[in-house]
């Protein structure tokens, strides 16, 4: 059975168990997170010295782990067996280790909770062994976020630890950390580590705790942008290109990609008003007035050509039609004067 990782965490706190949990995919946050809360909560600290085996998957074949899977508790009801770094057993996709692994499958040990944790991919689902998965364990299939679900992400994690937040502190952390989950929850700690009871998590806060630099960052960037402010704009890529290594120009361009070409959607959207261009941009109605204001500001033609210069600096920063010469910085100054004009 084939769940959401909150779904497997309610259940395990629940002490709903099944015999068999496999955690696969590319956002390893997740996999970790149900990995430790298993590891730390499922037997008391007495249980876990007889009952309680880690294995890595370099370090082991399919037959070893079934062998340690399949023996009896000591003094407990149950004992745990888990697989860090399953996508490294050696055997796992072949035909042999396969095919033991679903013979236990359809035979679990009903008194062990077999775990596997399988990362940065997933079992092929034309055989056999990926195509039972889904059926014969309860299943937990990470993908990475993309950007536009990232902002919610965060809200929604903020949330769970009892405290609020603004929409533009979301944002902050959006753009400077991107879709990594486990960076995102680390910096969000360090925030909330700081507050002697709940409260609301806002940009000052953010700007602090994290390192952001409160004038100079990609959304002020943005702002420049938006308003074709031409100095304040200069000023701020003058700070990257001083700070290069906690501003590097990839991120850059991404954010930038993604506001021009959401300003492209709402160009074309009928409804522009604040709930409907909310709705087209999929964005926080908080920020749309950035978008209304940016239309008044570019014209359909200047959107779509700046559009073009970003991804002409994307490949440029990526070695393509480069001479190889030029920095980030400079690249990212050459870039900004052509949005701007």
């Amino acid at each position: 059975m084939s769940i959401s990782p909150e779904q497997l965490l309610s259940e395990l706190k629940q002490k709903k168990f099944a015999p068999v949990y496999f955690l696969q995919g590319d956002e390893t946050y997740y996999i970790d997170l149900i990995a430790d809360y298993i590891e730390n909560n499922i037997l008391n600290e007495t249980e876990k010295s007889f009952n309680q085996t880690i294995i890595y998957g370099r370090d082991a074949n399919i037959s070893t782990i079934l062998n340690h899977a399949r023996r009896f508790p000591m003094m407990a009801e149950r004992q745990v067996v888990m697989v860090k770094e399953a996508q490294n057993i050696s055997d796992i996709n072949r035909e042999e280790g396969s095919k033991l692994l679903l013979d236990y499958l359809n035979n679990p040990a009903p008194t062990t909770l077999l775990v596997f944790c399988h990362k940065n991919k997933t079992l092929d689902k034309r055989k056999a062994l990926g195509k039972a998965i889904d059926k014969l364990t309860v299943s937990v299939t990470t993908k990475k976020l993309y950007d536009n679900q990232v902002p919610s992400w965060i809200e929604n994690y903020i949330k769970s630890k009892g405290f609020t937040t603004t929409p533009k502190a979301v944002q902050m952390l959006a753009d400077a950390i991107g879709n990594d989950l486990e960076r995102l929850a680390n910096e969000i700690g360090k925030v909330i580590i700081n507050f002697k009871e709940k409260g609301q998590i806002d940009e000052v806060t953010v700007q602090k705790y994290v390192g952001i630099s409160k004038d100079y960052n990609v959304f002020e960037l943005q702002k420049a942008l938006i308003m074709k402010d031409i100095v304040k704009a200069n000023q701020i890529v003058n700070y990257f290109e001083a700070n290069s290594k906690k501003n590097p120009i990839i991120p850059i361009l991404a954010i930038l990609f993604s506001f021009y070409s959401k300003l492209l959607v709402a160009i074309h959207s009928k409804d522009k008003s604040p709930k409907g261009l909310a709705t087209a941009l999929k964005v926080n109605p908080y920020f749309v007035q950035d978008y209304q204001t940016a239309l008044n500001k570019y014209s359909m033609v200047q959107i779509i050509n700046n559009i073009h210069h970003i991804r002409v600096s994307d490949l440029k920063s990526k070695g393509v039609d480069s001479s190889g010469s030029t920095t980030d910085g400079q690249l990212l100054r050459e870039l900004v004067f052509k949005l701007l004009h």
